[in-house]
C-alpha cells in the first residue's frame, strides 16, 4: 500500500493554555482514529533553516514546517481525506500531502 507524508505547515496560535490542551486532545483523538493507517506518527519540529545554493535562510520562510507524519492509504485522495480531518487545519495550519516514493539503493 502506498505511503504518504503529511507535512504540517504553520504554527497554530492559541488564546489560552486550555485551548492548546484541547487542541492536543483533539490531535490525539484524530491520530488514534487513523488506526493502522499510521506508519509513523512523526514529530513536531522547532524553528528551521532553509539551505539552498544561494545560502541559508532562517525561519523556514512564509509557511514554515511544523511537523511530519507518515500514513498509508490506497490513493492520495484517501490520504487527503485523512488530512482534512486533522485539527491542525481548524487551528489555522495547513497540511501538504505527498506520496513517499520508494527508492532502490
Amino acid at each position: 500500500m502506498p505511503k504518504f507524508v503529511f507535512a504540517y505547515h504553520g504554527a497554530p496560535q492559541f488564546k489560552s493554555k486550555q485551548d492548546g490542551a484541547d487542541h492536543m486532545v483533539a490531535w490525539r483523538n484524530w491520530m488514534t482514529g487513523l488506526g493502522d493507517a499510521v506508519v509513523d506518527p512523526g514529530v513536531p519540529v522547532g524553528k528551521s533553516m532553509t539551505v539552498s545554493s544561494t545560502g541559508v535562510e532562517e525561519g523556514g520562510g512564509s509557511n514554515p514546517l511544523a511537523g511530519v507524519t507518515i500514513v498509508q492509504a490506497d490513493t492520495i485522495e484517501a490520504a487527503v481525506t485523512m488530512a482534512r480531518a486533522c485539527p491542525h487545519i481548524t487551528a489555522g495550519g495547513t497540511i501538504e500531502v505527498a506520496e513517499a516514493m520508494d527508492m532502490e539503493m
